[in-house]
């Protein structure tokens, strides 16, 4: 198999393997491999967003009685069997 790799890249390829007396076989080999395993996984940048989205959301939850929640929510599921809703519902 043949890659081409652009300067930059092979000046990284070349020092990194220097600097790990390995091959540079082996460095793209164990790049790959690692970059595989972190392909499910979020980035730092994506993990923050989340968590500062999460912050921002959360609070904003209006605090309801259970009962309250739970009437919505059958009167959502009929509303559904039904084909929607047939009235506004009032603001809560």
């Amino acid at each position: 198999m043949t890659f081409t790799f652009d300067r930059d890249t092979v000046s990284r390829l070349r020092k990194a393997a220097a600097r790990l007396a390995r091959p540079q076989s082996q460095v793209v080999r164990e790049a790959i491999r690692e970059y595989a395993e972190r392909i499910g996984s979020l980035s730092e940048e994506e993990r923050r967003h989340m968590l500062h989205v999460l912050d921002t959301v959360v609070p904003a939850i209006p605090a309801r009685p259970l009962r309250q929640v739970e009437a919505e929510l059958a009167e959502i599921r009929a509303a559904r069997r039904r084909g929607g809703r047939r009235a506004r519902t009032p603001a809560r």
